[in-house]
């Protein structure tokens, strides 16, 4: 019963808050990317960062994605409106080894699981959301990880993570987490 109340309410937040794209139940055919790329760019809206975490009030929000060149293309075709929070989306793509400096949320794919926990490690008390679709992501440093739950995009988070690195997640965004 407590499942089916979150994913109810997690179906009405997503409905109420993405403008730009619909997102469907289940993942089916190469439509997880799009999905994901939603949630992404929507948690940019229920994120507040410390002062000092963007140079100027007009200061983008800058993505950075890792290890999945799909999530890049999806959150490339998103960007175009505001999150809700009045700063716009720029996205980089990024290669291991690239410099980190002025990423606001990191997106780092599958293809990084080997690398995940060196790249947590060197975010540590950057005021920088992570987010990864790593399994046991969490445990390895994440503050946001993907999950597929009976062939549906859910999101663990670790709070005290994100508190750590100096963010507030909006309590409307650990409402529709996954236990």
């Amino acid at each position: 019963m407590r499942l089916l109340r979150r994913a109810i309410l997690l179906n009405g937040l997503l409905l109420a808050t993405m403008t730009a794209v619909a997102v469907p139940g289940a993942v089916t055919g190469g439509n997880e990317y799009q999905i994901k790329a939603a949630y992404l760019y929507k948690f940019a809206g229920y994120i507040e960062w410390p002062p000092g975490a963007f140079h100027l009030p007009e200061t983008p929000i800058t993505i950075g994605v890792i290890g999945a060149d799909d999530m890049w293309e999806e959150l490339d075709r998103l960007k175009r409106a505001p999150p809700g929070n009045n700063r716009t989306i720029d996205i980089r793509l990024l290669k291991a080894g690239d410099s980190l400096s002025g990423v606001h949320i990191l997106f780092i794919g599958r293809q990084e699981a080997g690398r995940l926990q060196r790249t947590l490690e060197s975010l540590q008390s950057q005021p920088v959301l992570t987010v990864s679709e790593v399994q046991g992501g969490l445990g390895e440093g994440s503050m946001i990880n993907f999950i597929l739950v009976d062939r549906r995009v859910r999101f663990e988070i670790a709070l005290d993570s994100a508190e750590k690195n100096g963010l507030k997640l909006s309590s409307r965004l650990l409402a529709v987490a996954q236990d």
